[in-house]
């Protein structure tokens, strides 16, 4: 239940604070007063869309905060999300709406753009979108004006029709919704490897010639064709490489030519160092040094002598690596690297894994469609037979509720026809209706007047709060359209579900603001923002300093009768007030009639209400109307 809404620099409202009890509350006013900014007010706190726009003029920041008393399941959905109650019964959603700096940008109409930044709270915690979402559905159902145009809408009916159902019609939607996804994803599937098996076969033809290129170069290192251009230089260079190695081992070891090797000339080195360190102990090192040498000397003239001895010339090797190499060259000119080339390899496996169908035919893909499609037929099945039970319900609560608000001849019928499975079943849902006998049944939008509308709506909101937890009920203008008794019939539907509900409702039927246990005057006034005061009282205000401010008065019973009077005649004078007094007095035995005729569920105890000058007033206990002051 909701027990008060505090409103700061929202649209036209400066500061305003409103306290709510059980039962129905009416706001009245004239058109454009700025009654539905306080539903949208709350809106806003339950995570509604805003715009920059709902910043009041001259003003960074617009906040709103909406307490509600705590019920179990609340209570439970709280500790779910890790958030405390307040004062261990208190739920507060709060939002903060900041506006930045100018963009540049204008609207259709002119008008600047402002970008914002908007923020929801939870008892002071943070809340994201989902959060806010969920915490809606469960304290706030809002029916506002325009919404009668969804009841043509077949999307929309059939949701309300599967919500009416509860838990198990949402549950079904939700196993043909999966059921559905995974039939989409087996179609796609199929239908991909239809349309591509052209292709595939091309790819799968090249992909195996490229198999097989690569299998028979057997690619196993990709330093390959560097190893083989140096055995090539080696292999065709052997004669030469012999010679100079000979060579080198005469210069190094032993020269046949009459010279002296560089072993020899070390070797006479040794000697006279040897003699001079009998002198000289100092040169030791340079002569290890020298002995060093020959050792490696003599070492190196072998190696290289080895070499040349085993260097043999082989034109057959010569050949094959020539032969490897043109072949591995063709490979790099079609492939890059030979890096390349292997990784192109390991790609391909996968690729014509892939194409092979990876253990899935086309005779596989199409029995993995049908058997999806079974399923998804099989729980579409289900959930026809479950909409035809829960249709028929409906069909009787609402043409009960329908009944009240002289609607007594009507008929009312939920036509559910097959058609192609969808996330949402395989039905085409469609409201009938007829409100004269004799008459065929028709679509509701094109045989019902905005009267019947309305009163449809309503009807259709009884029947849901019958099924829906939510604690409050807001309606905007639910009463358009409609006068006389069809308007005494809708107040009187409003009052019962204010017994189970609380209640919140704009109007402007006089009859249905005299069912309401509060009612609330919504007025505007211009004033001077120097001063404070109302723009009529000032001899000479300035034009700079006007402002408009929406102001919310809670009205007790005498001044309810100059109200109604208003509403209903324009005029406060002794017959209009007369008239405005009857109806409270009508209203009063109608409550009366309705506590008598039904057994409303027990309320919580009504909140305290804060009125914007300060008052804190005892509110009636519910159901039992407080008498009014003495009539003019």
């Amino acid at each position: 239940m909701l027990l008060s809404i505090k409103i700061q620099n929202f649209a036209l409202i400066d500061s305003l604070e409103i306290g709510f009890g059980t039962g129905l509350h009416v706001m009245t006013g004239e058109t454009g007063a700025g009654k539905s900014i306080i539903l949208d007010a709350i809106d806003a706190a339950l995570g509604g869309k805003v715009s920059s726009r709902v910043v009041r003029r001259g003003e960074e920041e617009a906040q709103v905060e909406a307490t509600f008393e705590l019920n179990p399941p609340l209570g439970d959905w709280l500790a779910s999300q890790n958030i405390e109650p307040l004062e261990g019964h208190l739920l507060v959603c709060s939002r903060e709406i900041t506006l930045h700096k100018e963009d540049g940008s204008k609207d259709t109409k002119g008008n600047r753009n402002n970008s914002f930044r908007s923020r929801s709270r939870i008892n002071g915690v943070l809340a994201n979108k989902q959060q806010m979402e969920a915490i809606r559905q469960r304290l706030v159902e809002f029916t506002v004006q325009g919404q009668t145009m969804q009841l043509g809408d077949e999307a929309i009916q059939r949701e309300w029709l599967d919500g009416f159902g509860g838990a198990d019609a949402i549950q079904q939607r939700k196993a043909v919704s999966v059921a559905y996804e995974g039939c989409l994803k087996a179609e796609q599937a199929l239908e991909k490897r239809r349309r591509s098996e052209s292709e595939r076969l091309q790819q799968l033809d090249l992909f195996q010639y490229q198999m097989k290129e690569l299998m028979a170069a057997n690619l196993t290192d990709d330093e390959e064709l560097l190893r083989l251009e140096q055995e090539r230089q080696r292999l065709s260079h052997s004669v030469e490489l012999q010679k100079q190695s000979y060579q080198v081992y005469q210069l190094l070891y032993q020269n046949e030519s009459g010279g002296e090797a560089v072993a020899d000339l070390l070797g006479q080195s040794e000697g006279i160092l040897e003699d001079m360190v009998n002198y000289d102990p100092q040169l030791e090192m340079i002569l290890t040094m020298v002995r060093d040498s020959i050792a490696q000397i003599q070492e190196a003239g072998q190696q290289i002598n080895l070499y040349g001895e085993n260097l043999e010339t082989n034109p057959q090797r010569l050949e094959e690596v020539e032969d490897r190499m043109i072949q591995l060259k063709q490979i790099c000119r079609k492939y890059g690297s030979l890096r390349d080339a292997i990784a192109h390899y390991h790609h391909i496996q996968v690729e014509l894994e892939g194409l092979r169908g990876g253990g899935q035919s086309l005779e596989d893909l199409t029995k993995a469609y049908e058997d999806c499609r079974y399923q998804l037929q099989s729980h579409c099945t289900k959930l026809t037979e479950l909409r035809h039970t829960i249709a028929h319900d409906l069909q009787r609560r609402l043409v009960e509720e329908l009944r009240p608000l002289a609607m007594d001849k009507v008929q009312f019928q939920v036509e559910i026809s097959p058609t192609e499975p969808t996330a949402w079943g395989a039905d085409q849902i469609t409201f009938q209706f007829s409100s004269n006998p004799g008459e065929p049944l028709h679509p509701l939008t094109e045989v019902a007047s905005g009267g019947e509308m309305s009163r449809f709506l309503l009807a259709l909101k009884a029947c849901f709060s019958q099924v829906d937890p939510v604690g409050t009920l807001v309606f905007d203008e639910i009463d358009v359209g409609v006068s006389g008794r069809v308007a005494q019939a809708i107040g009187e539907k409003l009052y019962q579900l204010s017994m189970e509900h609380q209640v919140l409702c704009i109007t402007h039927q006089p009859i249905v603001a005299a069912m309401a246990d509060y009612h609330f005057q919504v007025t505007k006034q211009v004033i001077d923002q120097t001063s404070g005061k109302k723009a009529g009282t000032m001899q000479e205000p300035n034009p700079d300093e006007l402002r408009t401010v929406v102001k919310v008065n809670r009205l007790d019973e005498w001044d309810r009768c100059g109200e109604l009077a208003l509403l209903a005649s324009g005029k406060t004078d002794h017959e209009a007030i007369a008239f405005a007094d009857s109806l409270l007095d009508q209203a009063a035995n109608l409550r009366k009639k309705l506590i008598n005729s039904s057994k409303p569920m027990v309320s919580p105890s009504d909140a305290e209400l804060v009125l914007e000058n300060g008052i804190n007033p005892n509110p009636k206990p519910k159901n039992s109307p407080s008498p009014r002051k003495g009539k003019v």
